[in-house]
């Protein structure tokens, strides 16, 4: 545990680290953080390995500082001395790394005497979706000695990192996400919202996801299930209609199923947005089709919206979604299971909607921001011994 002087201890900068800052659910959550810790608690900067993006307009305090580094693909050894520097010149109380790629962070933090080093698991790796690969459980367990704790954001990552990887369970805390309740709220019938999709309500039923368009959000998995979906009810082809928002590789991989399958007009990919709650007030049913998650923010933000979720039964997917109250749980992979839930919400809209409202009350007990912002202050205060009673 760390001690700092009580001036020092008065606003303790806190140094979070990615590999890149741009649009995401990693990012929200931290954008959340800074937004509604309180300003005297703690200062705060962000260092991108890579690079910080117009993203960075969502935070609303004007004492964040932002670095990009620009790394080169490979390995971030080259860049230890720069770091080494740069953590010397801010002097921060805590570096907290997100997620492998920033891992390596720890190291120049340790030779820069920066008193607590803190990482953050947010979710699984690309091309290691059930946590065996055995080189990346290595890799954490090489870079633990620099590591004075891990924070987990679902129980099923605490599980991994005490498990698989062996942190000791002392040096491993959870925490969930937390939504903005207000901006995420539910849709007040009639009032006006997501107006330029080409599909009006109410004698359209909108299904639909929102995020980056990548293999590991899988949206082609729900193209698949809204296709099988009007297979198996056709009655509902005058109604049910498909919204996927968002942008990357998957994109033309989606709509080019949909055209495929002849349904494209019945389908809206209008790519990415930045007008979020107004899209999900917009829903009737959300739908996260991925093959790996953490604690899904979006999740999160669909349920404070009032929606019930569909979603793939991975990672902490199951610690939000109540199977059968909030939502249903599907196999990963599976659009056949996908499809059927579809079409029992489509084909049920009050059992819809109760799901929805059951899901916001959630949100409201136990996901709250303010719940969220306490865990990381409380964590914070504890590695570096502040006693704000004493304050």
């Amino acid at each position: 545990m760390a001690r700092l002087s009580r001036a020092a201890a008065a606003r303790p900068l806190v140094l979070h680290v990615f590999y890149r800052f741009d649009v995401g659910g990693l990012e929200n959550g931290i954008v959340n953080l800074i937004n509604h810790m309180p300003a005297d608690a703690y200062r705060h900067a962000i260092l991108a390995l890579t690079e910080v993006t117009d993203y960075r307009r969502r935070i609303r305090r004007d004492d964040v500082q932002f670095i990009s580094l620009r790394k080169p693909p490979g390995h971030l050894f080259r860049l230890f001395p720069r770091l080494v520097r740069i953590f010397r010149e801010l002097k921060p109380a805590i570096v907290h790394s997100r997620n492998l790629a920033a891992l390596e962070v720890t190291v120049p933090a340790w030779l820069a005497r920066v008193p607590v080093r803190i990482h953050g698991e947010h979710g699984r790796d690309v091309g290691d979706f059930d946590g065996s690969n055995k080189t990346y459980q290595w890799v954490r367990r090489a870079y633990n000695p620099f590591v004075n704790h891990w924070i987990a954001l679902s129980r099923d990552l605490a599980t991994y990192l005490t498990g698989r990887v062996g942190i000791p369970v002392r040096k491993v805390t959870q925490i969930y996400n937390g939504v903005d309740a207000g901006r995420f709220r539910p849709a007040v019938s009639p009032e006006p919202t997501f107006t330029d999709c080409p599909f009006p309500r109410p004698e359209h039923w909108r299904v639909g996801t929102v995020g980056r368009m990548q293999t590991v959000k899988n949206q082609t998995l729900l193209a698949r299930a809204f296709i099988r979906a009007l297979e198996l009810a056709p009655e509902l082809r005058p109604r049910l209609r498909l919204v996927m928002v968002g942008d990357g590789p998957l994109r033309a991989e989606a709509q080019a199923l949909l055209a495929a399958a002849g349904i494209a007009e019945l389908a809206w990919l209008p790519g990415e947005r930045h007008d979020v709650p107004e899209v999900l007030r917009g829903f009737d049913c959300f739908v996260l089709p991925s093959l790996a998650e953490g604690i899904s923010n979006t999740i999160l933000e669909a349920m404070s919206s009032g929606l019930p979720v569909i979603a793939t039964n991975v990672g902490g997917n199951p610690e939000l979604v109540d199977e059968g109250r909030t939502g249903k749980l599907v196999p990963a992979g599976d659009f056949e299971a996908m499809a059927q839930a579809i079409i029992a919400y489509a084909q049920d809209p009050e059992q819809a909607r109760a799901a929805g409202r059951a899901g916001r009350a959630e949100v409201e007990r136990r996901f709250s921001l303010d719940a969220m912002v306490g865990g990381y202050r409380r964590l914070y205060d504890r590695c570096l011994g502040i006693d704000r009673k004493s304050n």
